[in-house]
Order: structure tokens, then sequence, then C-alpha cells
């Protein structure tokens, strides 16, 4: 089956209406993380996009004219803002399409709304992104507020299978003190507060601590049973270390932000990281029934780049690069005020896109029908286990058992 054909069958049921043709070619920036220490996860991203693209271009493209995507790199929140304003001055794009790390989305949506420019993020979390009542930023992914609610409700799943009252488990926070580690950490605080659940630890970090024995002694002190981890590829590697050299380990670590889906962190941690669960984006492991198109994805994915999706990540950034696509058709390529209201006329059932998603933008151009789904490595795979309709296994819990 040819390209076009997967990809159009991954779940968006979107009808192009008629837009004026033009000339030549829709010019759009991709702006990612694609070197230093995010690079692999700001490719993947960026993969996915490129994806969209290519089924978009297949299909006519936008406005009659073929898109070509333009490259940026953004390695902090300085490169961030000044490519995006180099995209949009120089590069003349229509739009621009990223990011994938919070600190990075904040700098360069402003930018973008600074210059009265379309801005479609697709992965960073951070509440702000969207909270800032700007008119040129929409985000196809969830809020940070979603991450925090979908690990409390993991513990209620432990509570389940253990028989336990969930208000008696003994929960600890665990976080870089950064963007990424104040916007999902704030919120699982809120929800467990909210829920009376017992939080014994809430611990910060620089992102750029060597070491995380002392925190991990402090947990371990603390009799924690659940560890609720946000942090960065790096940290993860260094807190399962940690808590191998103090022969200790938490019935449960329930771990938020990049590198925890990552093939390449479960490789580096070894058997102590068998049923960590992670709350992230809908893994490639997803239940068809209500993600119509993973599967599709995947495979174009190998015939396109040679090797499975290395995450989630890339999915997400496809599904929401359709739409943003699909929308900017809609406008006819047209200015920003006709790119929000074609954002906003959206409207797609949850449980249609290939990720299990549905689409529906609010007045701050988040859409409400995006989630988290919370996955388990089990084996070497990550699956999903909730939400129940998702999940392809069932929750197993004890840290490092096969």
């Amino acid at each position: 089956m040819r390209r076009r054909q997967v990809l159009a069958a991954a779940g968006l049921a979107l009808a192009l209406r008629p837009a004026s043709a033009q000339n030549g070619e829709v010019r759009l920036g991709a702006l990612y993380p694609l070197s230093g220490a995010r690079a692999l996860l700001g490719d993947e991203g960026f993969r996915g996009l490129e994806l969209a693209c290519e089924e978009r271009n297949a299909g006519g493209g936008v406005a009659g004219a073929k898109v070509r995507l333009v490259r940026a790199d953004a390695t902090d929140p300085a490169s961030a803002a000044a490519e995006a304003r180099r995209l949009i001055t120089v590069e003349r794009v229509r739009a621009i399409f990223g990011t994938h790390a919070s600190s990075l989305s904040l700098a360069a949506t402003q930018a973008a709304e600074q210059a009265g420019v379309p801005y479609f993020e697709l992965g960073a979390i951070a509440d702000a992104i969207t909270d800032r009542g700007f008119r040129s930023v929409f985000r196809s992914a969830p809020p940070a507020r979603a991450w925090g609610e979908v690990a409390i409700e993991a513990l209620a799943a432990i509570a389940r299978r253990t028989g336990r009252d969930e208000r008696l488990i003994r929960v600890a926070v665990l976080r870089e003190e950064g963007v990424l580690g104040t916007a999902v950490s704030s919120p699982q605080k809120e929800r467990a507060a909210a829920r009376g659940l017992t939080l014994v630890e809430d611990i910060p970090y620089s992102m750029r601590t060597a070491d995380l024995t002392a925190a991990v002694l402090r947990l371990r002190d603390a009799q924690a049973e659940v560890v609720l981890h946000t942090g960065y590829q790096n940290d993860i590697i260094l807190f399962y270390r940690a808590m191998r050299a103090a022969r200790w380990k938490p019935l449960a670590v329930i771990g938020s932000g990049e590198g925890y889906a990552l093939a390449e962190t479960q490789k580096a941690i070894g058997p102590d990281f068998q049923n960590t669960m992670i709350v992230d984006v809908p893994p490639l492991a997803v239940s068809e029934r209500i993600a119509p198109g993973a599967k599709a994805f995947a495979e174009a994915y190998v015939r396109r780049y040679g090797h499975a999706p290395r995450t989630g990540l890339s999915l997400s950034n496809f599904v929401g690069a359709r739409l943003f696509l699909e929308a900017l058709a809609r406008s006819g390529g047209g200015d920003r005020d006709r790119v929000r209201a074609a954002v906003l006329a959206l409207d797609v059932p949850e449980h249609s896109l290939a990720n299990g998603w549905g689409a529906k933008f609010d007045e701050a151009g988040q859409n409400t029908r995006a989630r988290p789904f919370l996955a388990q490595w089990q084996g070497e795979q990550v699956v999903t286990v909730l939400p129940e309709e998702a999940a392809v296994a069932e929750l197993r819990l004890g840290l490092g058992a096969s």
C-alpha cells in the first residue's frame, strides 16, 4: 500500500474545503532541538511533522501549493526566539511548527505572537504556552495539568490492585526544578491534596545535577512507596543508578518527562527499569479500537526511516501536524485571523485520530480532546495500560520485576 493510502487511514476524516490555488510553495518553519541533549527527541518530533507534510503534498498540498519545511535548530530559549524570528523575517514562513520542549516553546511562541504569525505547538506541555491570551498560538498536545491528573489516576489504579485505601499509600514527588518539573509537579500536588493523599516528600533538584544519591536516601528514609518523578533522560538514569546503589526501590515509579519512553533509557538502566510507569503521549502499543491508524503510521515510519518509531512522540506530532495543515488549507493559507478561525472550527471526535485523540480547540488555542495515557515498560516495549479502553496490557506492580 502506498504511503499516502496508509497515512490516510490514520484516523483523520476531515474534508478539504476548496482553497485558492497558488503558484510555488507554502514555506513552513520546523523549529526543534536538532542538536545537543534533546536532539533525538527533537528529531523524532520533526519526523512526525515531515510525514504529515509529505502526505499533504501527495494530496495536493496547501491552497494548491506544495509544502516546504524550513528546519531550524533551537537548543535553548534564546536560540528558540532568535530562530523563530529568522524563520519569520528571513525565510518568510507562513507558520511555524514545533517545538517539543516547554522552555523553548515559551520563547519561540512569544516571538511568533509579536509578529502575528501562527505557531503550532505539537509537543511542549507547559500550561503557560496557551494560558497567556495569545491569538497566534495553538497546541494539539495536552497541557501539563493533564499529566498531573493521569499520574494521580495511576495511584488510584495501584490502590485498586493492592486492595488499599489510596490515602494510605506513601507518595513522594521528585522533580527537576525548571519549567518541566514545575509544570508537571504542581498539578500533581494539587490533585493529590484534593484527594487526601499522603505526600511524604517533595524534592526538587537542578537539571545540572550529577548525582541523585541524597534525594534517593531521603525517599528511602521517608519510606516512599510511589515516586512521582519528572525529569530528563540523564536525570532518569541518575535516579535509577542511585536507587541501585542504595539497594532500595519503591513499589512504583510514575515517570513524566522526555526520556522515560526511550529505548535508549531502558537499555542504559537495564532490568531495574521494568514495570516503570510513564505518563506520556500515547505510545505506539495502543488499542486500535480507540487509536485507528497507529499501526499504519508505524509501518509508514519504518518504510520512510528504516526502523521503528523511537517513541510515541512522532505519532503525536504527525497527528497534530495533520490537524494544523488542514486548518491552513481551510483558511486558504491566509492570515492569522483566518487561520485562527479555521483552527477553532475543527471538530474531530475523541478516539478518531491515530493516537486516540480528537480535536476541539478552545479560545486559548488548546486542544481539549487530547490527553496523556499511562504506559509501562513491559519487556522491551512501552505498552498502554490506562485508560482501560486504550490498554493493550494489564498494569503490573513491582519495580524491576519481569
